[in-house]
């Protein structure tokens, strides 16, 4: 099952994902730290520029981020609409919208929309293979947990193409016809238990099957991939030193709305 659209390669895949687990963290916390509207503008401003070298097409961006978009317009608008202030602009029911309450969305839908966009440019420009060499050879997970979960990986389009095989097989027998469709329990039943039966038969084998190659503890590992540091580490943690300290530097220098330095 193809999982993925075809792209282009550019330099971020080439950084080290290790390092960049480090550094999206890190951007994970000074994003909470923030309570500057203006510093935070400026920062989801930087996230946002690093998908342009994702190597994917804009529409196909567009795609992956809208539902990152949605969260962005949802969470904005719950806290300007229901959101407490002392300035009045807008009052109807249980609809309250004041400044306040309005840059306090503003600065929340820019604070989840910063988070999307760091998760979306690890997803789109790691391969879990890579990211799972990285932690072995440089952070010293243990084997036998990397090969694990990328098995696990490995094991969710099967899962998925077997899924779809039952409900096909379910569909000639006409059993979903004999069965409501508002049980739950049934249809639950009906596809859970050979969906689990499989996977229990297929993750034994595989733990056999890794016991037999070795997969143990204190047990030394040689490599055919491996994962160091190249000049594009380099350059991403330039990119997030020097832009991320234009964008505070400009927030509190040069702010848009001087009033809102403080959003608490």
């Amino acid at each position: 099952m193809q999982l993925s659209f075809p792209h282009r390669e550019t330099w971020l895949h080439a950084v080290n994902p290790g390092l960049k687990v480090i550094f999206l963290t890190l951007m994970f916390v000074l994003v909470i730290l923030i309570h500057n509207l203006n510093v935070m503008v400026n920062v989801a401003v930087v996230m946002l520029l690093l998908l342009c070298w994702t190597g994917h097409p804009w529409y196909r961006l567009l795609l992956y981020a809208s539902p990152f978009i949605l969260i962005f317009i949802s969470t904005s608008t719950g806290m300007m609409m229901f959101g407490k202030g002392e300035t009045t602009w807008y009052k109807f029911g249980l609809i309250h919208i004041t400044e306040e309450s309005f840059y306090r969305g503003l600065h929340l839908g820019f604070r989840s929309l910063s988070m999307a966009a760091a998760g979306l440019l690890f997803g789109l420009t790691t391969r879990p293979v890579r990211l799972f060499y990285s932690l072995m050879q440089q952070w010293r997970l243990p084997p036998k947990y990397a090969y694990s979960f990328l098995a696990a990986m490995r094991m969710i389009p099967i899962l998925l193409d077997e899924f779809q095989t039952l409900r096909y097989a379910i569909r000639i027998r006409g059993t979903q016809q004999r069965v409501s469709h508002w049980n739950v329990y049934g249809t639950l039943k009906r596809y859970a238990i050979p969906l689990l039966a499989q996977s229990i038969r297929r993750a034994e084998r595989m733990a056999i099957a890794m016991e037999a190659k070795g997969f143990a503890d204190g047990a030394s590992r040689t490599y055919y991939i491996r994962i160091g540091y190249s000049w594009a580490d380099l350059w991403f943690v330039l990119y997030f030193i020097a832009f991320l300290t234009i964008a505070y530097t400009i927030g509190w220098a040069f702010p848009y709305y001087p009033a809102m330095l403080d959003v608490r």
